[in-house]
């Protein structure tokens, strides 16, 4: 298993901006080896995010992402106190969740 995503939610206004470090190799399956052999690919292909258990983002992502990602994005009407979910997917079937408070 992945080590966890960092995540941070803060409140301002009626929004929350979410900040999400994932930590992924992200391989395009286009790069070789030291013996000249391509390394497979293996990437994220699927993110959700949800508040309170309500979803608020999907995206599907490919090979052209780069390793470690960052992930940022404003949920309008949250507050401080509220659950933010992140999830993702990658295209060998792992997946990894975790989750954040609002402040």
């Amino acid at each position: 298993m992945s080590d966890p995503m960092r995540i941070r939610a803060q409140a301002a206004g009626g929004n929350a901006t979410i900040r999400v470090l994932m930590s992924h190799e992200m391989e395009s399956g286009q790069r070789k080896d030291p013996n000249g052999k391509t390394i497979p690919a293996w990437h994220i292909q699927d993110v959700t995010a949800s508040l309170n258990g309500k979803p608020v983002l999907t995206a599907e992502w490919g090979p052209a992402v780069s390793k470690n990602p960052y992930l940022q994005f404003t949920i309008k009407g949250a507050k401080a106190g509220d659950k933010v979910t992140i999830t993702w997917r990658d295209n060998k079937g792992e997946s990894r969740t975790d989750e954040a408070t609002v402040s």
